[in-house]
């Protein structure tokens, strides 16, 4: 099963998963042992991130390490790219606004 990205980031701890591994490449063990959650939760969790393509999982003898490929919230990104340009417009008009009175 393919999953959405969007589905994937709503949750707080796949969102501090993605964080954690952006910044290195840990094992399974590694990652669970930061998480105050069941490791078979945090191995759901990567679960998920993986088949939505936001971790990529090698395996390396007996270990598997995990690792962000980030390039899928590029599509967030864009996505929410439209949406920056609306409302800095709209907070820049009510600040005149409210400058104004």
């Amino acid at each position: 099963m393919r999953r959405d990205v969007y589905q994937a980031i709503a949750d707080p701890t796949r969102r501090e998963i993605i964080h954690l591994l952006a910044h290195q490449t840990l094992n399974l063990n590694a990652i669970a042992d930061k998480f105050d959650i069941s490791r078979p939760a945090v191995s759901k969790h990567i679960r998920i991130l993986t088949e939505c393509g936001l971790l990529m999982i090698t395996q390396q003898g007996r270990e598997r390490y995990c690792r962000a490929d980030p390039k899928k919230l590029q599509e967030v990104a864009e996505w929410t790219e439209q949406f920056k340009s609306f409302w800095t417009q709209r907070l820049d008009a009510l600040g005149e606004f409210l400058e104004g009175n």
